[in-house]
């Protein structure tokens, strides 16, 4: 029993020593080896709770390490503790004013959740220390471009780039303020569409359009041509896009043509769109074609934001008194900067009346027996400041009668100019 006694009694000791080592030796970490392990969780583990119970413990060492305190308001910033990371900002504000780096990452987390006025107002407040700060300025720009501010936000970009020449976000900065500011825009667009069955001859379709920005929304009227079984016509649309709110725009087309078998005589649309939580869109609406007979279309469509993508699910239903036709097409969309710069893809199945090429096939009743599938590759890319050029080619295939289908090859090219 004594030699029992004695081993256990060694035992417990081991255990408590090897625990008081380990203790000790977190405990000897030092501030910047504590925020090393917090930048590792964070970033590495992607562990935010293990990472700010880090951060406290280095700023419990060093109450006055600043670096540290406004990572820990990026971290609480990154896990929407939105009160907490005000505080930590507030606080490396109130040690050192206009500290540059809480000055960003505070205008950073106000622009963020859609306060604006805040945000220029901390961002401001660095730059008084601060004034030749390129980060603090792209981003003094960026909010006052949130504002409407442009004038404002356009001296900003200028100032940054006479300080450097090189500065590649203010340049392009500058142009998306540029076309956000022109209030006009001309565009042109020609479509070649090629068939290896269905027709001997080619389709050629143009387009000149002008826009104009208004208070409500866009306006753009259009005047459309098409050579189409050998015969040219024209047609006449205005497209528009009213704001209700800014949660709720809407879209309305009228358009009209004096030759309804190329296009159809009368046409308009509808649709609503509502901006939805987590950067989701829907919208809903119908399109009326009015050839030989009145077509009614009916679609619904939902998208989505995810970084530097769009996604959009769209289908177009066609009642008619012995079947229901129904299109489906996903489109995706990458972008590389501003709303201009993306390239993108869409496949689908079906007709879809906001097409061009395709919509005399909406003349008769066999579009609820007719088949396609499609695929279309898309690119848009903004020259300057108020230049867009376009491009897209889509592949179809085509059924256009019944047991009789071939493939459609198009082609076509735009340019807008904006003033």
């Amino acid at each position: 029993m004594p030699h029992l006694y004695q081993t256990f009694k060694a035992v417990i000791l081991a255990i408590f020593l090897v625990s008081f080592a380990a203790v000790a030796q977190e405990q000897e970490y030092t501030t910047d080896e504590l925020y090393t392990q917090a930048r590792n969780a964070a970033f590495e583990e992607d562990d935010y709770p293990k990472a700010i119970a880090l951060l406290k413990a280095a700023l419990k060492k060093s109450p006055d390490y600043l670096e540290v305190r406004v990572f820990l308001g990026r971290i609480y910033t990154y896990s929407d503790s939105l009160p907490q990371a005000r505080m930590a900002f507030e606080e490396v504000l109130a040690k050192e004013k206009g500290h540059e780096e809480a000055s960003f990452a505070y205008g950073n987390l106000e622009f963020w959740n859609d306060n604006s006025e805040a945000a220029l107002k901390v961002v401001n407040n660095g730059l008084d220390y601060h004034p030749e700060s390129e980060n603090l300025g792209l981003l003094k720009a960026k909010v006052l471009r949130d504002l409407e501010a442009y004038e404002e936000a356009t001296a900003t970009l200028q100032g940054l780039l006479e300080q450097n020449p090189k500065l590649d976000q203010a340049r392009s900065l500058l142009s998306s303020i540029n076309s956000a500011t022109a209030k006009n825009a001309v565009g042109l667009n020609y479509e070649f569409v090629y068939f290896d069955e269905r027709f001997d001859d080619p389709w050629h379709l143009a387009a000149l359009d002008y826009i104009r920005q208004t208070k409500l929304g866009s306006v753009a009227a259009r005047i459309n041509f098409a050579n189409r079984f050998r015969t040219d016509a024209l047609q006449f649309e205005v497209d528009a896009y009213p704001r209700i709110s800014d949660v709720f725009y809407t879209y309305v087309n009228l358009g009209i043509s004096s030759d309804s078998g190329i296009f159809p005589q009368y046409r308009a649309g509808f649709s609503l769109f509502s901006n939805l939580p987590a950067s989701f869109e829907a919208d809903a609406g119908f399109r009326y074609l009015a050839f030989d007979d009145d077509t009614f279309v009916y679609t619904l469509g939902l998208g989505k934001y995810y970084k530097n993508y769009w996604f959009n699910f769209r289908t177009y239903l066609t009642p008619s008194d012995s079947a229901l036709s129904q299109s489906y097409a996903l489109t995706v969309r990458y972008y590389f900067g501003g709303a201009d710069d993306f390239i993108g893809a869409r496949i689908g199945t079906g007709i879809s009346p906001d097409d061009n090429a395709n919509s005399a096939l909406f003349n008769g009743a066999t579009i609820t027996r007719l088949r396609s599938n499609n695929l279309t590759l898309f690119y848009r890319k903004l020259l300057g400041a108020t230049h867009v050029l376009t491009a897209q080619a889509g592949l179809e295939d085509q059924e256009y009668a019944a047991d009789s289908s071939g493939l459609q090859f198009s082609v076509s090219v735009g340019f807008i100019k904006r003033f």
